[in-house]
């Protein structure tokens, strides 16, 4: 079964049984749950919903059954086809629509699609609409149009130029800077659509790309989640070519990791870190990352006089805290990047800007940027679910084991010790235990994830 439903969207892979996985039958009935809950929770007359996907081979069939599902409840569409997550997200209160639909698994490998859901703020709808979502797709709780009241479809493409320019008008993006530093930069889009709109964002900031794997063809040639592991082609090229930095974006383009000069990773959590850095030096205030982030971020804000706190992982958990906190930057770990000044969702388009702005005004290589902040190692394990692990008990034994330490348990369990910690949690978008642990030493690191691991293999014997 490899249908998954949670806070991030309805994710599935493609084919096989009805509810099981994310077949043509399950992408109507979701649509058509989201469209009913668009209708029930709006007093307009006329609803329009954006659609858009990434480069998926699946994503153009998905794409047609999601539009006319909504065209049948008598809701308009708007369909940027190509598009990345935070273009639409950008587009939604930029056309005034209702909301908005974006088919895309993200880092999945190309078998899984998903329809990620949003409000009218263009933003991740919470928990409690999500949860009503799936009562009227349970339920099978909705009703289409006569025929004289069916919505309206209408293509508009080149969506994501709209975005650059919105990016561009960002009073903290200097464009001039950039373009007089003479960058360098080699970009891996895995072949989706961040191959389309990292090149162009790049042009307009006068720097030369190299394009490695930007071709939206949805055949990703690599494990689309921008891991150090399956990275190793951009961190050749990047030396090979005399690069000053690669970038590297999964295939909905939210997520962002940087390559250093000398091949080496800056790390997906150091892009948040950087992009922060810049921006409390020009903005002072707060910020909020997730539990699995570093505590890079919260060591920079201190220095910038700020406060940090970390939300429970999930977009929408981030921003509800960002939004609790007034947060002037915050994201996730995974290299989203989330600048309320641009809009409440994480967007490597502004990461990118934001980072080549940084690197331009310091006038350093980007290996020397990474060595400036504080050190920390990632390691980042899963154990795959099966039907007799018991992923609530395996949390709540793990609590009790370190009670004695700093335990927190609003997503999980999180164990901070003095100079380490672990986070132990079931992903919201694959069959996983995700086992993030953060030491002084990637050695360390290893080593923390690999005592938890053995002790959860205990207590599932």
């Amino acid at each position: 079964m490899s249908l998954i439903k949670s806070i991030s969207g309805i994710r599935g892979t493609i084919g096989g049984k009805v509810n099981d996985n994310l077949t043509p039958i399950d992408a109507v009935k979701f649509a058509a749950a989201y469209g009913t809950w668009l209708k029930e929770n709006s007093t307009k007359a006329n609803l329009t919903v954006v659609v858009g996907r990434d480069a998926r081979i699946s994503g153009k069939m998905v794409s047609s059954l999601v539009c006319n599902t909504l065209v049948g409840l008598g809701i308009n569409v708007i369909d940027l086809g190509l598009s990345t997550t935070p273009t639409v997200e950008v587009a939604v209160p930029l056309k005034n629509a209702d909301g908005g639909i974006i088919l895309t698994a993200s880092h999945n490998p190309k078998q899984w699609n998903a329809l990620k859901l949003l409000n009218e703020k263009g933003e991740f709808l919470n928990g409690e609409n999500g949860s009503d979502v799936l009562k009227i797709a349970e339920d099978e709780s909705y009703v289409f149009s006569e025929v004289d009241d069916l919505g309206t479809y209408s293509k508009l493409p080149g969506y994501m130029d709209t975005h650059i320019e919105e990016v561009l008008k960002l009073k903290l993006v200097d464009a001039e800077a950039i373009k007089k530093a003479n960058f360098k930069v080699v970009v891996d889009a895995v072949n989706s659509t961040g191959g389309i709109v990292i090149p162009a964002l790049l042009d307009k900031l006068g720097v030369e790309c190299v394009k490695l794997y930007c071709e939206p063809n949805g055949q990703f040639p690599h494990n689309p989640e921008p891991l150090k592991e399956h990275l190793t082609d951009i961190s050749e090229l990047v030396v090979k070519e005399n690069a000053d930095l690669g970038i590297v974006v999964d295939p909905d383009v939210d997520r962002l990791a940087l390559v250093c000069e000398d091949g080496s990773m800056f790390g997906e959590e150091y892009t948040l870190v950087a992009c922060a850095d810049y921006v409390l030096s020009k903005t002072p205030g707060n910020t909020v990352s997730n539990l699995s982030s570093s505590r890079a971020l919260r060591d920079v804000t201190e220095k910038h006089g700020g406060t940090y706190q970390a939300s429970a992982v999930g977009e929408v958990n981030v921003v509800n805290l960002m939004k609790d906190n007034q947060a002037v930057i915050g994201g996730e770990g995974n290299g989203g990047i989330i600048y309320p000044d641009s809009h409440y969702g994480r967007d490597s388009l502004v990461g990118v800007a934001l980072f080549l702005t940084h690197l331009a005004n310091l006038k350093v290589s980007c290996k020397t940027l990474r060595e400036s902040y504080p050190s920390y190692f990632m390691s980042k394990n899963k154990i795959t679910l099966t039907e007799e692990i018991n992923v609530d008990e395996i949390l709540e034994k793990m609590a009790v084991k370190y009670a004695a330490e700093d335990v927190t348990t609003i997503d999980g369990v999180k164990v901070d010790f003095e100079t380490e910690w672990v986070h132990l949690r079931k992903s919201n978008t694959e069959p996983i235990i995700r086992i993030y642990s953060e030491s002084t030493s990637q050695e360390n690191a290893d080593a923390l994830a690999e005592r938890i691991i053995e002790e959860i293999k205990e207590i599932t014997k």
